[in-house]
């Protein structure tokens, strides 16, 4: 008799691991699988269209009411949609693995891209892309980064195709960039450029790493956009996820930057912390500085740690995942966040066109893609498999307690 009440205590011990071990798999499948149904909301019109080369043709280009020049951010918001979209989708394109139903989207999404590619930048091709100017220097960038990060692509592009990305960047280089988060983009074409075995320019890397290095370091985890600090999310949108990019490419080159890594680490990690903070408990965020209509792109720099495996201590991978799913749940619980043809509009929740700066078109929107790069990380990875976990924002207002926030003294 005793015997068999221990048996049955123990089978009940680990039926409920089990269980619970389940319900954890569940809703981390579930989280995947939502993420992953987003991803095709908001990037399957512009890929598809590309790689048809009728993106030009069927993609709707709506502009601010404050647009600064209509005829050229008209011509640049292709590559824009096209450019942004690659550099939040390019690690889940790089990826292996998933489910046999993930596994065939990626497949199908991999030869989307290599032809979106190929139209891009074959001047034959309808949808052949503007590459000279401002703008293009800025979503050429977005472009290139979504190449590094996405070694796959570039290995399957045929010769012919790789030697037509190499030309449209280098028309690049006859735009200076301006004296703001800009030198970035100059810095990270160069980056791709030396990531790929290709002859690049080491003084536009120096140039766009030293100055923020060395020059606009804030405090805090935070870098000044140029010469003036402005209270954005400009260290998420660009300068931390381009800096942490071409840092990596650098340092794996020669290590020039490794002087560098100790202090980077530590202001990327503040901000991170900053960043989850920064996430309310509904998934709503703080409406301040320009190009808010990026939506969930304000978290660029956090799904970049992320995606990394760099999170500090005090973040656990779960509660990212649980803060991030929220603001894409947010960011697009509207119905009016879309056209009825599936293209964003210009909003933070919804239709809201006044939130549009003179630089805001249909393209610039798909930065919210770059919130999407966990996906790179394999189904089977802790951000993925943890049980779901609040983020503090969530914790503190449902009445948990919480250590509180310090801030970051380098020296």
């Amino acid at each position: 008799m005793k015997f068999n009440v221990l048996l049955f205590v123990a089978f009940s011990l680990l039926l409920n691991t089990a269980l619970q071990s389940q319900t954890r798999k569940s809703a981390a499948t579930d989280d995947r699988k939502f993420w992953l149904s987003h991803l095709q909301r908001v990037s399957r019109p512009v890929l598809e269209n590309l790689a048809a080369d009728k993106l030009k043709e069927n993609m709707p280009v709506i502009l601010s009411d404050r647009i600064d020049n209509k005829t050229h951010r008209t011509q640049v918001a292709y590559l824009e949609a096209f450019g942004r979209t690659l550099s939040g989708i390019g690690p889940w394109l790089n990826a292996e693995g998933g489910s046999k139903e993930e596994q065939v989207l990626r497949n199908q999404y991999r030869q989307w891209t290599l032809q979106a590619i190929a139209n891009a930048v074959n001047p034959q091709a309808k949808d052949y892309m503007q590459w000279e100017g401002g703008q293009p220097l800025v979503d050429a960038s977005f472009f290139a980064l979504g190449l590094i990060r996405c070694p796959w692509l570039w290995e399957h592009l045929d010769k012919e195709v790789q030697q037509q990305v190499q030309t449209a960047l280098l028309a690049t280089r006859k735009t200076v960039p301006v004296y703001t988060n800009w030198i970035l983009f100059s810095g990270m074409i160069e980056a791709f450029f030396c990531k790929y075995g290709m002859e690049y320019d080491d003084v536009r890397i120096e140039y766009s790493i030293r100055e923020f290095a060395q020059h606009w370091y804030t405090g805090d985890g935070m870098y000044s956009d140029g010469m003036q600090f402005s209270l954005d999310y400009y260290n998420s949108y660009v300068i931390q996820p381009y800096m942490s990019a071409i840092l990596e490419v650098i340092n794996q080159k020669n290590g020039r930057y490794n002087w560098y890594k100790a202090d980077f680490t530590k202001i990327t990690q503040r901000y991170a912390e900053l960043q989850e903070r920064f996430v309310n408990a509904d998934g709503s965020f703080p409406v301040t500085g320009r190009s808010i209509t990026y939506r969930g792109g304000a978290f660029h720099h956090l799904a970049d740690v992320a995606y990394r495996k760099g999170l500090p201590s005090s973040l656990q991978p779960a509660q990212v995942r649980g803060a991030l799913t929220a603001v894409i749940r947010k960011t697009f619980e509207r119905p009016d966040s879309f056209t009825k043809d599936g293209w964003l509009t210009i909003g933070l929740y919804g239709n809201q066109p006044q939130l549009g700066d003179f630089y805001i078109t249909t393209g610039s929107l798909y930065l919210c893609a770059d919130i999407l790069l966990p996906l790179g990380l394999s189904p089977e990875d802790e951000f993925w498999v943890a049980k779901p976990a609040l983020w503090t924002s969530a914790k503190v207002w449902s009445g948990q307690d919480v250590p509180a926030d310090h801030a970051l003294h380098l020296k």
